[in-house]
Formats: structure tokens, sequence, C-alpha cells
């Protein structure tokens, strides 16, 4: 009886003693402080918190001429789409080649500064892959002078400059045309040999005898003063102020075709058209809210023009 008492109370101890050195394993392996968070938790921002990947994720970077393009992005589209919950970056470029090599490399997001023509004639001359999405304003050709205060007093033999990319040259003299300084443009766009310049010395075309200089669009302005007149694209006229200190001697009139022909796109590459990015900016740039401010800012210097491209 007294063996058998003595096995229990060695069995007893034994299991305390094991159960003892469990507890002390499971203490030590539980964390100092019941606190400390999990490491996956750990890893999760906190609540408010936006990474910097999603910020970017909602950042539309666009490239823009300064005026009026980057002007109204700035001013009134980049607050229409932080409604929404997206910023806008405006990159400004000051001529027409890298905004589209930009957007084509990726860089960018989309450009603003284009019309369709112009974007189809890069798409074909340098391989590019652009499509244009939405149609946001027009900037009336205009004739500019800082010696002549109307068409009339432009004498015989008078130099107008006009643009010299195909697109715009073909629309300078178009707007000669359209005022009556030249008949027609003779064989312009028809034959390889008959350039712009030919009108000069084309006296059924040219009955007055203008000499016509073809120059680089961003550079009319800064050669107005040796020129009698020149045909200026609307955003390098506002942003060399020649509406203020050099009103048009007259501008640009438009029909249906010509306003899609003469419409300033949204341009975004090819695939892109129906992403997130692209449609949240067709929606913003095309508002009320940007309609209101061309309409009220440019007072009739910038045309909105909110159409769809064919």
């Amino acid at each position: 009886m007294k063996k058998e008492l003595i096995s229990i109370l060695l069995v007893g101890t034994l299991t305390a003693g094991l159960l003892s050195g469990c507890g002390a394993a499971v203490a030590a392996e539980k964390p100092a402080s019941a606190e400390e968070p999990k490491a996956e938790e750990a890893s999760l921002p906190a609540a408010g918190e936006v990474t910097e990947a999603a910020a970017e994720d909602r950042k539309i970077v666009v490239g823009a001429n300064p005026v009026p393009h980057a002007d109204i992005l700035d001013n009134i589209v980049k607050e229409v789409l932080a409604k929404d919950g997206w910023e806008l970056e405006t990159v400004v470029f000051e001529d027409y080649v890298l905004p589209n090599t930009s957007l084509e490399a990726g860089e960018l997001d989309a450009n603003y500064f284009q019309t369709l023509g112009y974007m189809n004639q890069q798409n074909t001359d340098a391989g590019l892959h652009l499509t244009a999405t939405a149609g946001v304003h027009i900037e009336p050709m205009g004739i500019y002078s800082e010696k002549y205060k109307s068409l009339d007093e432009l004498p015989d033999g008078a130099e107008i400059g006009i643009p010299n990319d195909p697109e715009n040259t073909e629309r300078g003299l178009n707007l000669l045309v359209q005022k009556g300084l030249l008949n027609s443009t003779g064989a312009y766009g028809t034959d390889d040999d008959y350039s712009a310049e030919s009108l000069t010395d084309d006296k059924e075309a040219n009955p007055h005898g203008y000499k016509i200089t073809t120059l680089e669009a961003a550079s009319l302005p800064l050669s107005l003063p040796d020129l009698d007149a020149a045909t200026i694209n609307g955003n390098y006229a506002l942003g060399a102020d020649l509406p203020a200190n050099y009103p048009a001697l007259d501008i640009e009139e438009f029909d249906d075709e010509t306003s899609v022909r003469r419409t300033n796109f949204i341009v975004v590459r090819t695939g892109d058209e129906n992403s997130e990015k692209s449609k949240a900016l067709t929606k913003a740039i095309q508002s009320d809210e940007v309609r209101a401010y061309i309409e009220e800012h440019y007072k009739g210097s910038v045309i909105p023009s909110f159409i769809d491209p064919q």
C-alpha cells in the first residue's frame, strides 16, 4: 500500500513538472508585447494614407503648348479633374514635334495641341501611333501686321509670312484666298515642284504680286516686324499678345468641315482610347466649366469645339 502511494505521488510530481515546462515554452514563444502588429498588418497603409503607386495611378500627365492649351489645363481642367479624385500634371512644350514623340515614348498619358490633319501627318511621316479622342477648341488663324491697320492698306508686292509645315501652309494660303488677297492657290498641293513661294510669281493666283514667305510657325510673331503681314496660328498669336497689341486684320471663318479640321484635340497612344485616364480627361475637358472658361476668358480668340474625332 505504501509502495502504491509513493508511485502515485511520483507520477503526479513528474506530470506537474512536465506541464510546468510546456507552459514556460509557450510563454517564451509569445511576443514581448501583445500589441505589436503582425508582419502582414504592419505593411498595410494607415487609414486615409495613399501609397505612391496608387497616387501615380490617379495622375494624368498631359503635354501641351503654352497658350491656350496649358492655360486651359492648369486654370480649369485641373480643378474639374480634382473633383473626381484625379491629379493633373501639365508638361509644357514650345514646339509641335516633342509633344508627339514624348507621347509615343510613354512619357505622357496624352497631349493637347494639334489638329487631326497634323496628327495624321505625323503618324505617316514619323511612324507614330497616335489617336485623337476629344475635340476641345479652335484657334482661328488670323492675318496680323504691325505696319498696317487693314487688309486694304497692304501694298502690291507686300511680303506675307505663312507657316511652313504642310497642314498650316495650306491653312494660311486658304485664309489669304478666303479674304481676297489671293485668287487661288494655283497648283499648290497638286504639283511637287509648286511650292507656296511659287505663288509669288503666279500672276493669275496672285495678281497683287505678294511675296509669300514660309517660316516656322512659332517664329512668325517674332518675324512680324520684318514682314508686312503674316498668317499666324491662334496659340502663337496669343502667346505673343498680338490680339491685345496688334489685333488681327481678319480671321478665319468656318463651315462644318473646316470646324472639324481646325479643332485641337486630346490625343493619346493608339490603344489607350478607352483607358480610365483617357475617359476621365475627356469628361473633364469637355465639361460645362471648361466651355464657360474658354468663352469668358478668350472672348472669341479661342472657340469651344467639343466634337468627336471623325
